[in-house]
């Protein structure tokens, strides 16, 4: 049995300020929610201030991008152990970061095996862009984002890292992958990619989460799906309620 997972991806949104008062109306209702993963994943200037608001809760606490390298002259980034310093988790290989910041899926491979080496859980992103969806390029997207992002790395490791199938062209748009199409890409090319890598009985243990306009009202018919283990969720975990709507959502698939 694979142990839901929800992390709220709060992207380029929120001071300091209102992070705290968006943490402080976080914490009631996701300390009720126990029986499954619950990450916040902040802008850098957050975290040292919420990893302050969640000691001693069982709440985790994640980057939303960081450096392969161990320091040097890259000015403006952010070295893996300065991220292990007040995180567990770390989102590598955004489509955004894909998108408008060069990423490929050899530094998503760099960075994943940066962040292991220091002791984070990398949460990485893979999924196609609209033109390819309607190409008919989704498999060959995704199967490449999969083998290449996560080659050569140990069955080990490969057990203890969460991917997320975002479809592009589901990202802040309001469109949605149905849960069954979600479904199909994700056991069929998500978790037969990982098999081909890693062999079925890690690829069974990956978590595999769905991310693209997940919201309180779509959350418990989309992790009702027997291959989404949770999501990323991006939006609606700006608003306190509906982030805990989501994360009661998948904990209640283990009733």
């Amino acid at each position: 049995m694979r142990k839901p997972f929800v992390a709220g991806n709060w992207k380029m949104n929120k001071t300091v300020e209102q992070a705290s008062l968006l943490v402080a109306d976080l914490l009631p209702g996701l300390q009720t929610i126990e029986k499954i993963d619950r990450v916040l994943c902040p802008p850098f200037p957050s975290l040292m201030v919420i990893s302050q608001m969640i000691a001693g809760t069982a709440i985790g606490l994640g980057a939303q991008n960081m450096h392969w390298e161990d320091s040097g002259a890259y000015t403006g980034e952010t070295a893996p152990a300065m991220v292990k310093e007040f995180c567990e988790y770390v989102i590598i290989g955004h489509s955004e970061r894909r998108g408008y910041f060069g990423e490929t899926d050899e530094t998503v491979n760099k960075k994943v095996k940066a962040a292991f080496a220091v002791g984070l859980t990398p949460i990485v992103c893979v999924g196609e862009t609209l033109e390819e969806n309607e190409a008919g390029k989704t498999a060959a997207i995704v199967k490449r984002e999969v083998l290449e992002g996560l080659k050569e790395l140990a069955s080990s490791d490969a057990q203890k890292l969460v991917i997320a199938y975002e479809p592009i062209w589901a990202i802040g748009t309001g469109k949605t992958a149905s849960a069954e199409q979600a479904e199909e890409i994700i056991a069929k090319i998500v978790r037969g990619s990982l098999a081909e890598s890693f062999g079925a009985e890690v690829a069974d243990t990956i978590r595999i989460l769905y991310g693209g306009s997940v919201k309180g009202s779509n959350a418990a018919e989309i992790f009702s799906m027997p291959n989404i283990d949770g999501g990323l969720i991006g939006g609606a975990s700006l608003k306190a309620d509906d982030f805990i709507k989501i994360c009661q959502a998948a904990e209640g698939t283990l009733e």
